[in-house]
């Protein structure tokens, strides 16, 4: 995600990019020490504890990265007069919609990175910065480590795969989610928002998709979530309206599979 928004965001602005070595969201205080010394006019926090099921016993690493850090960063927004661009997730609602999960729907998050990113939410907010949240959800690329490439890699090695089918949200690629973050911050946006392709499917129908757009056969097995026993639980349907972002920004999102088509053709052999 980091290097996806460093591409998109070079062309309305000087980008100063940092990795983990050089800001660990985890220590607040080098944190707040850094941000000082850059004196940015955008922070993009790209950064976050993304290990779902690792969350329920690391929860004091995933709340200081989660939800102390994006608080940090508002407190310093806030002094320089900053706009603080902050990441968060569809795993902040419960999972029991049946229709598209509109921006202020009620909140209630079943595990702890959900919580942890929606503390990190609330204190974005309640910090009183120029902010722009965006929430987002199963955001996949072709390099790094994600669904995508795990679904490739096990079905190129051969393996059988069995994916859950009982959980309804939207894949979202990567460069998609920046160059969208580039054109509201090109527009002057802020407030919260829902960042999302158009469309719906299944953790399954996701695989099937990615196979079929990458050429690969493989033996694959359509199983639900009791089937697939996890340390945390995972909302059953986490689908993130749209309309919003299209209405304040005037963009249109293509539906999630010709983004991942678009993703799957930029991908090296």
């Amino acid at each position: 995600m980091g290097a996806r928004l460093e591409q998109a965001l070079a062309p309305i602005g000087t980008v100063t990019a940092t990795s983990r070595r050089e800001v660990d969201l985890a220590h607040a205080d080098s944190l707040r020490q850094h941000v000082r010394q850059a004196r940015p006019d955008v922070i993009v926090n790209a950064a976050a504890y993304t290990a779902v099921d690792k969350a329920e016993t690391e929860t004091a690493l995933a709340t200081a990265v989660n939800a102390v850090a994006p608080g940090v960063l508002a407190e310093e927004a806030k002094r320089l007069g900053a706009l603080l661009v902050h990441y968060s997730t569809d795993y902040v609602f419960s999972g029991e919609a049946s229709n598209p999960y509109q921006e202020d729907d009620a909140k209630a998050p079943l595990n702890a990175y959900g919580r942890t990113k929606l503390e990190g939410e609330k204190r974005v907010r309640a910090s009183g910065c120029r902010h722009l949240i965006l929430r987002t959800s199963w955001v996949y690329d072709t390099r790094g480590r994600n669904f995508l490439l795990s679904i490739l890699k096990r079905a190129r090695a051969g393996d059988k795969l069995r994916v859950v089918g009982d959980q309804q949200g939207v894949p979202n690629w990567s460069a998609m989610v920046a160059r969208v973050t580039a054109a509201c911050l090109a527009r002057g946006g802020e407030g919260l928002f829902h960042l999302s392709a158009a469309g719906q499917t299944s953790w399954y129908g996701f695989a099937r998709a990615a196979l079929a757009s990458a050429g690969v056969t493989a033996a694959m097995e359509e199983i639900t979530t009791a089937q697939y026993p996890t340390q945390a639980r995972r909302p059953r349907y986490s689908v993130l309206a749209n309309g919003k972002l299209q209405r304040a920004f005037g963009l249109r999102f293509a539906d999630w599979r010709e983004d991942l088509r678009a993703a799957l053709s930029m991908q090296a052999p």
